[in-house]
């Protein structure tokens, strides 16, 4: 039946009145008496107040207006146990979520060791240890000469210090605790820490758009989604173990500030921009997808005061924080990344300006008003624009960075920065890799978006935005599979939420003895959402309803509507019980146990993805096979045989996969590394790697190298090793240095190392170093990776000599032969040569400049 809604502070009392609905939303600061009065003069309606807490004692006094409104006031206590019962279980949940999330990614070091993962974690590891050691402002001043020989690189001007900053506060923190743990152990456990504050955050961030019980049900997702799992393992020390928390908690409070209007919130969120801009350089994708739903909003007519609070402080406050991280600076105003931020500021205040002057001036008025602005507008917007286009037309890339370019055009860095196309995870995905890193949640994606619709508010339509422009930049970028795992479990979460409430309440309703005391409670419930509802987004047209003065308009359609009041109140039962019991009792329990096998293959798909998929760290490998488990530690046996065995002034060249290894685990020097700011140094090594022995030697003679590391999968069935990557060393170096050409080494256009394998190919340095003495380990010289025998078996080495290759052959390190002995094996003459005329030929065999 219609019910009466009061409002006591945060609890509701539902009265039933036997009228038919229409809601009536009041002011908390109108007295009790007004109150009763505005309900005797709209006695046909229901009513909706909301009363301050003091006239929850006075409702017993009322009750010759509501008969039962004492007893709803007696159940208003059960309610509000039943409430404060539910938040505690709340917190006890998001507890045990965040015990989830941290667990489920310690099975990397259960199974294996703490220790730090793949190539990039272990620059941050390094500088790390420099910042707890030498403080913070050695840490923003540091040149670091061990990299990028003979260049070098100034570390606190270069990199994102979120990270790094964020572990060394806790290790310095714990350490004051008198908790003496190691910096490496701090390292490895970071981004479990934070993939429980992401749970959080994604929960408080689902509760903002659908309620408490979406929120959780997107947690747990998201602690368990293989996506996040394979960048927040233990171990794996990168700048998205904390981006991730950072990026949700921009978002968090974004809605948040949105919701409430409150320029706390509001200051709070250009706060935690400013940690997402310290953290990852896809900070760029908050400062572009906010900007887009506040157009959208302004756009589809949703625009409010709460929207341009949630809005230009950001932009301001976030602008002017992330112009102070050094490896932003200037780019904050400067490139093309942030244009669309600060042409939406432009519009959200003409908005603004229109809808001020529109509440003070009459229409007439209004209109010259409006006329004007525009113009005025429209100039200011025509004369920005074209300041960006002179800015942009100045850069050769638009103002847009070479990434940034890739994700726009995905055929951009294949044709013109071929380091980007190189790295694998900058490769588009395959469809087997989203059932792989979301699973279930791809199917549950198009569910959640339906009911972001039912209804549609400025929440919901932030998270459908969030989710269509994630599920293309994942489509681009494999890496960004990341980015799209936050946005899958919210809408999962969504989906499942409603499609549980759905199933649950039909079963409710059709249980035999209780379904005509449900139907009427769910009457209730239906009623108090729509009138939540209706209260949220209209809270204007309410407060005019107040305010309007009753006409004879009025009271003819007052009239008309308590003639009709007793046709519609059995229709009105009839359509909300037609809405709430959708399915029949058997369907609901078929499809509550559907969701539930659904879920619990969610979680073995999850556990085994992070036990098995995820948890091997790149340095330590395994492999199974009919002896047992065999694990290769050949890496950290070669890091530490250049450690033990080489000068420390020693520099060593490898592809620039292993630069950040090299020089955190062996401390030695490196040509390049992964950081890859200077394309023409790597294509430097791209070319020597491609070129022929002696002119290899040259070059990297030129660049003071000692020792040159391969790495080589052929007797184990390693594929990511130097041979597989050969070919974008050639592309990288073809693209600097024109002599170097790639179908000099393509057989009729196919990639070969056998028999037909090219001459160019045969005899270039890589192949040399890569193939040197395999022969020699089965006798027939058959790479397990390429599963060919190779085509040159007996190789000579004239300028590099072989000092260490790893138990199974996966690292190989060669050293240069000093020019010395290459002119004394040369130039072999009889003994009765005269000593000047020897030393008149060693000055005239001086080393030539490779570069001429």
């Amino acid at each position: 039946m219609p019910i009466i809604v009061i409002s006591v502070g945060n609890r509701f009392v539902y009265v039933p009145a036997n009228k038919p609905q229409c809601p009536i939303s009041t002011k908390e600061s109108l007295p009790l008496h007004r109150l009763l009065e505005t309900y005797k003069t709209k006695a046909p309606y229901s009513l909706t107040l909301s009363l301050p807490l003091d006239i929850y004692f006075q409702l017993k006094s009322v009750t010759h207006f509501w008969p039962s409104m004492a007893a709803a006031a007696e159940t208003s206590s059960q309610r509000t146990l039943r409430n404060a019962f539910g938040s505690v279980l709340a917190f006890f949940i998001l507890l045990l979520i965040g015990v989830l999330a941290f667990s489920i990614r310690l099975f990397s070091v259960i199974k294996y060791e703490s220790v730090i993962h793949e190539f990039d974690p272990y620059f941050n590891y390094r500088v790390t240890q420099f910042l707890t050691k030498n403080g913070i402002y050695d840490f923003w001043n540091w040149f670091d000469d061990r990299t990028w020989y003979p260049l070098g690189r100034v570390i606190g001007g270069t990199v994102y210090p979120g990270l790094t900053l964020t572990a060394g506060t806790i290790w310095r923190i714990l350490n004051s605790l008198n908790i003496p743990l190691s910096v490496e152990t701090v390292c490895v456990f970071t981004a479990p820490i934070f993939s429980a504050f992401a749970s959080w955050a994604t929960y408080l961030l689902t509760k903002e758009v659908k309620g408490a019980g979406a929120g959780l049900t997107a947690a747990v997702l998201l602690a368990m989604v293989p996506s996040y799992i394979s960048r927040s393992v233990a171990g794996s020390y990168d700048n998205e173990a904390v981006a991730i928390f950072a990026l949700i908690f921009t978002f968090y409070l974004y809605i948040k500030t949105l919701n409430t209007g409150s320029l706390f919130y509001a200051t709070l969120n250009a706060i935690a921009y400013f940690y997402m801009v310290c953290s990852w350089g896809g900070y760029t994708f908050i400062i572009n997808l906010i900007p887009m739903h506040v157009l959208l909003c302004i756009v589809t007519g949703r625009y409010s005061s709460r929207l341009y609070i949630a809005y230009a402080p950001l932009v301001v406050l976030g602008t002017l924080l992330a112009s102070l991280v050094p490896v932003v600076g200037f780019n904050a105003v400067m490139t093309s990344e942030h244009f669309a931020s600060f042409l939406v500021f432009i519009v959200i205040h003409v908005v603004a300006l229109v809808y001020y002057i529109k509440g003070i001036l009459s229409a007439k008025m209004f209109k010259v008003a409006v006329t004007l602005v525009v113009s005025i507008g429209l100039v200011v917007c025509c004369a920005v624009i074209a300041v960006l286009i002179a800015l942009v037309a100045s850069s050769p890339t638009m103002g847009w960075s070479g990434r940034s370019l890739s994700l726009l055009d995905p055929t951009y860095a294949s044709k013109y920065i071929p380091i980007i196309a190189s790295v694998s995870e900058h490769q588009p995905p395959t469809w087997p890799s989203y059932f792989m890193d979301i699973n279930v949640l791809a199917f549950l994606v198009p569910a959640g978006i339906i009911a972001c619709f039912l209804p549609l508010s400025d929440a919901s339509s932030f998270v459908i935005l969030y989710i269509v422009t994630s599920v293309y930049f994942s489509g681009v970028m494999v890496r960004l599979m990341l980015v799209l795992a936050p946005a899958a479990c919210i809408m999962s979460g969504i989906a499942l939420s409603q499609a549980f409430d759905v199933f649950t309440r039909s079963i409710k309703f059709q249980l035999p003895g209780i379904s005509g005391k449900s139907e009427v409670d769910a009457g209730e419930t239906s009623s108090s959402s729509v009138v939540a509802e209706n209260d949220a987004a209209k809270p204007d047209k309410s407060e005019e309803t107040l305010k309007e003065r009753p006409s004879r308009k009025n009271k003819k359609k007052e009239k008309g509507q308590v003639e009709k009041a007793n046709v519609e109140k059995n229709s009105t039962k009839s359509k909300i019980e037609k809405r709430l019991l959708v399915l029949p009792l058997e369907a609901s329990v078929i499809a509550l146990l559907l969701l539930v096998f659904l879920g619990a293959f969610y979680v073995v798909h999850c556990v085994w993805a992070a036990a098995e998929a995820y948890s091997a760290p790149s340095i330590v490998l395994t492999s199974h096979s009919n002896d047992g488990l065999h694990v290769f530690d050949d890496f950290r046996e070669a890091y530490a045989w250049l450690r033990h065995n080489t000068e420390v002034d020693d520099k060593v060249a490898s592809w620039w996969d292993y630069g950040y290894q090299t020089t955190a685990m062996a401390n030695r020097t490196v040509i390049v590394d992964n950081n890859t700011w200077n394309n023409t140094h790597i294509a430097t090594v791209g070319t020597a790697m491609s070129s022929p022995e002696k002119a290899a030697w040259e070059i990297f003679n030129s660049l003071d190298v000692k020792y040159v590391l391969v790495v080589f999968g052929g007797l184990v069935g390693y594929p990511s090793d130097d041979i597989n990557k050969f070919l974008w060393m050639v592309r990288i170096g073809g693209g600097v240095f024109p002599h170097i050409k790639e179908p000099d080494y393509l057989r009729d256009g196919q990639y070969r190392i056998d028999s037909q394998a090219t001459p160019t190919m045969l005899n270039c340095l890589m192949y040399k170093l890569s193939y040197y003495r395999f022969v020699d380990s089965d006798g027939k010289g058959f790479d397990r990776v390429r599963r060919t025998e190779i085509g040159k078996k007996y190789i000579k080495l004239t300028h590099f000599e072989e000092v260490f290759t790893t138990h199974h052959w996966m690292v190989r390190i060669y050293k240069l032969k000093p020019p010395k002995n290459r002119i004394r094996g040369k130039t072999k003459k009889s003994k009765s040569k005269t000593s000047t005329t020897s030393s008149s030929r060693k000055s005239g065999a001086r080393k030539k400049n490779p570069w001429h």
